[in-house]
């Protein structure tokens, strides 16, 4: 069996990594070339960025950010936010990052997907969709979760897959940032809809949650981004209590 990853996930604004709850109130959490560099230290089996306030003007930041992570790091990292066409994607690649994350651009030019994935490869695709239950519904939200379209979650990753997606971020925004849990109920109906790979993303509060996101659902990912950045449950400790569940890891 292949082993789940772990992976903290850190939202960078005007250079530095912040965190909110539900996608609103954010603070400062540091440095993300840093907090990066003691991640990989950690444990972590890989690293998600995204540039939350994406603009063409700092594009250029965050090509700079992207190669001094690369010079820091031996995990794979994945980068998203602001990217429109093949060109962003080449820059980042060249920069270093391993992957890149998709989301609103996907929606409004789905065809971007399978783009990139017949330039570079599906493995360098993920797709990030913000969820939010509206009306009994699963729906697809963009920009930061801040604008609910008329797509309905399931849906939209299965055409996703169909294109060339190469794995799935999936954030419950109903969750996301309430430490209360996973999403497993959600996450457990698509990982069964898809073939790729589904990354969790949304309500971690604690090494149970994590257990729990494994077991139920049976994602090959968790990402989480507070508790990580603040201390609140270390890599090491997380890796050791996954192990003792049976969930394997690599140590």
């Amino acid at each position: 069996m292949l082993s789940k990853r772990i992976i903290p996930c850190l939202d960078v604004k005007d250079g530095r990594t912040v965190k909110g709850v539900n996608f609103v109130d954010l603070r400062d959490a540091g440095d993300p070339v840093e907090l990066a560099a003691q991640y990989a230290q950690q444990g972590a089996d890989e690293l998600v960025f995204l540039d939350i306030t994406a603009t063409h003007e700092r594009r250029k930041t965050m090509i700079d950010m992207v190669k001094s992570v690369a010079r820091q790091l031996n995990i794979p990292f994945t980068i998203g936010g602001g990217i429109t066409e093949i060109a962003d994607a080449e820059a980042l690649l060249n920069a270093g990052a391993d992957k890149i994350s998709i989301n609103s651009a996907a929606v409004r030019n789905p065809q971007l997907i399978e783009d990139l994935a017949k330039a570079f490869g599906v493995q360098f695709v993920v797709l990030a969709v913000d969820t939010k239950h509206v009306n009994g519904k699963n729906m697809v939200h963009l920009n930061g979760g801040r604008l609910i379209t008329d797509l309905e979650t399931e849906n939209w990753i299965k055409q996703a897959e169909d294109l060339g997606a190469g794995e799935i971020l999936l954030t419950s925004m109903d969750h996301d940032g309430t430490k209360a849990g996973f999403d497993c109920s959600l996450l457990g109906k698509i990982n069964k809809m898809i073939n790729i790979p589904i990354i969790a993303s949304g309500g971690a509060g604690s090494t149970e949650h994590f257990t729990e996101v494994f077991q139920k659902a049976n994602v090959d990912a968790a990402l989480a981004a507070s508790v990580f950045h603040y201390g609140e449950i270390l890599i090491p400790d997380l890796k050791a209590a996954l192990k003792r569940n049976n969930i394997p890891v690599r140590i």
